[in-house]
Parts: C-alpha cells; structure tokens; sequence
C-alpha cells in the first residue's frame, strides 16, 4: 500500500489521521458531511439522560509516560449526571491501582464510551478534566456523538456489591509478559476496549483521547506470544481508533472477566493490517485489521462491582 497523507481543514470533526483512512477508502468527502451533521461540541439531552442511567462507563486516558489505558468505572446509576450540555460530573473515583486514578488531572484528555449491554445502546464523549477531588472529577465536553449497537454481545448486569464498598482484594499483579492465564482468558474473549490518542497540537476539538468497544465471537482476537492480532468489522468508517493509531501507533486494552470481576488491562503498540495483508484476509468479513504488541500490563482482581450473564 502507497504512504497515505491529508491534510484536515480546520473546521473538520476529524484530525489528519483519520481523514487519512477515510480518503484511503474513498469516503472522506462523504464522511465528511456525516461528521458535521452527528459530532457535536454538546450532549444532546437523550445522551445527558442516556449516561445517567448507566451502571458503568468505559474511559481512556494516558499515563505521565505516555501510555494509553482503557479503564471501567461503575457505579449505582446516577453516579453519572450532566449539569448542562457540555459538562458531565462524575461522582465516583476508580480504585487507586487504575491507571486512571493518577492521570485525572485538570486539563487533561479523556475518552468516554457510555454502553448500555442489555440494549446495545452506546454514545461517546471525548473531553478532558475540568476538576477532580477525592470524591469525583468533572469532564468538560470537546466531542459527543452516538455508535451503532453493532458487534455488542448483550448480558444481563447484576450489581454483587455497593461500588462504594471498599474491597479487601488480591493484590495487583504487574506483567510485561502474557502468563498463561492472561492467554487463555484473551483467547476466548468476546469484548474488549481499546483506548488511542494523539497528542494536542493546536487544542482541536478532535485531537486528544478516544475510547471504544471491540467485540465478535469468542476467540475473534488472536494470541501469539506477547502479540494480539484483531480484526477490525465494518463500522461507521469515522476511524477514531485506526484514525488515532495512524498518528500515535500506542493502544490501551481492557479485558473484563464478567465471571469473577477481574480485569486485565494493557497498554503497548500497534500496527494497522491493511486489506490485503494475508492476516486481514484470513479474518471472515474483516475489512482490515490491527496488531497490538504487549509493552506492559497489570491484572486487577474483583475491580468489577457487577457480574454479568451472556445474552446473544
């Protein structure tokens, strides 16, 4: 494949990255109109009212080192309220051993995927701190816009504890390997997320951090040593994730064990696979791909206050 450029008018929803896949698929005037007319500076009312009522929400942020995370935050619904159209507080602190816990600081970039697995319903909200305390943290809206319920497994959530109990727990386990559990437990997974960002250059609204869901049939991500090969499905072609990696190749994961609790969380680089890589090509119905190599992790014992039960 040729070496892809472009160049993003200032007034555009998206940054060069990813008008960069979007002129490689022949779409980028088209998406273009798209962009403008769904990605807003604000939450429209249904998306205030939509995280409201959320037992959890999924949100990237990045280490002092430069690190991207994917980290899950739950709480009693309401933990979530939206002031006005451009302002979410949440109040709720994720547990001390997250890397988000130590990267809430003002000012900085936030990604937020609101999803709702029993309906498949999912809005987005790219933002950064606007204030943070011991208690909760408030976010400052830069991008809101909504998901099509595609490649969402659905489940039946049921709380197993306050959220605001403090847990005696396993201690945290730091890995720049894969063990064989953390194999095993990949290799069967039917949902992940995945956290990307690109570094602020001239503080546009679509520069900063991007949380999103990742899902199909078990087994759909491909483990081999330390490296995960994923297939990336028809979408909306915004190319927020793939968009972020062509400009900043970092990714963070999260692997949620709806069983025990756990989480396995992962931060390292990438590579996208293009359509014609042999490996693209052996995913059915894959339009491209990426292949994500392991830097470091850490293992996160009962961090969900919820299990959840396997629908469709």
């Amino acid at each position: 494949m040729n070496t892809i450029s472009a160049n993003r008018p200032a007034a555009s929803p998206f940054h060069a990255g990813e008008h960069a896949i979007q002129t490689h698929i022949g779409q980028r005037d088209k998406l273009e109109m798209i962009g403008h007319r769904v990605i807003r500076p604000f939450m429209p009312d249904q998306h205030r009212q939509f995280f409201g009522q959320l037992p959890f929400v999924v949100m990237g942020s990045v280490d002092a080192d430069g690190w991207p995370w994917a980290s899950i935050l739950a709480g009693n619904p309401g933990f979530i309220t939206a002031p006005d159209p451009k302002r979410l507080d949440v109040d709720l602190m994720p547990i001390a051993d997250d890397p988000l816990h130590g990267a809430l600081k003002i000012g900085a970039r936030i990604g937020l995927l609101g999803i709702e697995i029993p309906t498949r319903r999912r809005n987005r909200m790219n933002g950064h701190v606007l204030a943070s305390n011991t208690s909760g943290f408030a976010l400052q809206v830069d991008q809101s816009f909504g998901n099509c319920p595609q490649y969402i497994q659905t489940r039946d959530l049921q709380f197993m504890r306050d959220p605001n109990t403090r847990v005696d727990r396993v201690p945290t386990e730091g890995f720049n390997t894969f063990d064989v559990a953390a194999q095993a437990a990949i290799s069967v997974a039917d949902t992940f997320f995945v956290s990307s960002y690109i570094q602020l250059r001239d503080h546009h609204a679509s520069q900063g951090v991007d949380v999103s869901h990742r899902g199909g049939r078990a087994g759909f991500v491909k483990v081999s040593g330390n490296t995960l090969t994923i297939p990336d499905y028809s979408g909306n072609h915004f190319f927020n994730t793939l968009g972020n990696f062509f400009e900043n190749p970092k990714a963070g994961l999260i692997f949620p064990d709806f069983a025990t609790g756990d989480v396995l969380m992962l931060t390292g680089t990438v590579e996208i696979l293009w359509e014609d890589h042999p490996e693209v090509l052996a995913f059915e119905g894959a339009e491209r791909g990426w292949r994500f190599t392991l830097d470091h992790g850490i293992r996160i014992h009962d961090a969900l206050p919820f299990r959840a039960t396997f629908g469709e």
